[in-house]
This record gives C-alpha cells, structure tokens and sequence, in this order.
C-alpha cells in the first residue's frame, strides 16, 4: 500500500522545521503501540508525539528505530512531566526520556503543564536552553502554556518556545491565544483536535464542508487546524484512519467553510485551564 504523502512543512523560530500534522500516541504503548506507530511512519507521518507521562516512549523508540525511514526525516517529540520541574529534575528527565527512547536526542522537547501552583517552570525552561544547546533536544516549547505564562518565560530568558501545544478544535479555537503565538513566533499546535467523545463530526458546517469537498467529516476538521496555521496530531492506532487522517492537504475550504466550523466554539471540554489544572 503507498504511503500518503507526508504534511507540509512550517520553519519554527529556532529555524528547524516540523510538519504541519502529526500523530498522538496516548494509549499506544507496548508491542500493538509500536505496531501502530511504524504503520504509521510507513504511511507517510513524519512527527510523533509522545510524553514521559504516556507511558509508551519505549514503543514509540521501537517504531521510530525499526522504520525505514531516516531518522533525520522525523521529528520526534516528547514532553517532561510536573513531577520534573527544576533545573536538575529536567536534566535527569531528559536522560530517563532518551533512555526509554533509545535515541541519542529529542527533536522537540515540551513542558507538558506549567504547574503554576508549584512555580517552578521558568527555572524549568531555563533547563530546557540549556539542553537544547547541549544537543540532547533540538527545538524546545511548552504545551498548556497562557499567554502570563509564556511571558515569563521569555522575559527570564530571552527564548521563546518554539511551539506551544493547547486543548484546540472548533469548540474551542483558542483565537487570542493563537494571535499571541503568531506575534512571538510560536507555532500552534492542537491537542485533542477532533475533540475526542464529542458530537463535533456530526455537526452540520462541517458535515456540509464534507460533503462539498468529497472527504470525511475528520478530514474536514484537521483541514481547519492546518488553514488556521494550527498543527494538529490526532491519535489513531488505526491503520486506514491514519492515513484518512493524514491526506487533507488535497482540498481547501473556504473562508466561510472555516469561519462557519470556527462559529461552534463554546469552550474547553475538559479540566484543562492551564491556570488551575495541574499534573504531575
């Protein structure tokens, strides 16, 4: 079966370059997670996403070192949990992340939660400069990260995240905050973007925009993240769905079509006001 052809790229701050869609990996852990992700590569995808906190960096090391595609060719991202917040603690997580990993460097390193209660993520991200410039991790960013929160970082240390990974899907499309990204040169990028055990696939601006393209209700969606400049990774173990997934880059919606999925917003789904949740 021929791979779809991979994302487009966007340069990020730093001047690394990512592709503009991914695959989320929660879930897919052991030797069905790793079967997963390397169809996965082998259909096309070129950025992985995983976290210290999912539980499966071993399985997505395994895809990611058995795939016939080289390594430079991917970008592999992982995030460091609340537990690791100071600057020894991210030094020893970034080792125990390679380790589960097998690889020698992380391309894109996240904070996963800033933890404001515990009030420790701008010596975090000083860590994070430290072992960019060590060569251990190649592009550095955030993910839950407010607008007060990203300008602590960058006032303490002059760097601004590369990327900054948000709750974001036509229920919540996070306009002012992707505003912020654009004028400080921060990529977007979606979690949950199909806006998982929700009726959204269902709704009518988007099953119209199905229907007008020729594609499927999820393609319509992911198609919205990218034309928003926003880089979504949906997570699929699903053979079909991930290469369903990753073909939307073939049509393109209107500006009405997107500002008609953009009009369902009605807030987050879930408890992740970065201000108040916290995980360690």
């Amino acid at each position: 079966m021929p791979a779809v052809t991979p994302a487009p790229t966007v340069e990020l701050n730093d001047g690394h370059r990512m592709p503009l869609l991914g695959l989320g990996t929660y879930l897919l852990d052991g030797d069905e997670g790793t079967a997963a992700v390397g169809a996965a590569i082998a259909s096309g995808y070129r950025l992985l996403d995983t976290a210290l906190n999912y539980g499966n960096e071993d399985a997505v090391g395994r895809a990611v070192r058995d795939a016939d595609v080289p390594r430079d060719e991917l970008v592999v991202t992982s995030k460091l949990p609340g537990r690791h917040h100071g600057w020894d603690e991210a030094h020893r997580s970034i080792d125990e992340t390679l380790a589960n990993l097998g690889l020698d460097h992380v391309d894109l390193y996240l904070i996963h939660w800033p933890n404001p209660s515990v009030d420790k993520f701008v010596e975090t991200w000083k860590a994070f400069v430290d072992l960019r410039d060590s060569g251990k991790v190649r592009s550095i960013g955030v993910s839950n990260f407010t607008p007060e929160h990203l300008d602590r970082i960058i006032d303490a240390t002059g760097v601004a995240p590369a990327v900054n990974q948000v709750e974001l899907h036509p229920y919540f499309p996070q306009a002012s905050l992707r505003a912020f990204h654009a004028e400080r040169g921060i990529v977007t990028e979606s979690w949950s973007p199909l806006a998982k055990q929700s009726e959204l696939l269902t709704e009518q601006p988007v099953t119209d925009a199905a229907a007008a393209h020729g594609v499927s209700p999820g393609q319509v969606v992911l198609r919205w993240h990218t034309q928003l400049d926003a880089v979504p990774v949906p997570k699929s173990g699903d053979v079909d769905r991930q290469r369903e997934n990753l073909d939307v880059f073939g049509f393109t919606l209107t500006d009405d079509q997107v500002a008609a999925i953009s009009g369902l917003e009605r807030g987050r789904l879930w408890d992740g006001d970065p201000d108040t949740h916290e995980e360690m």
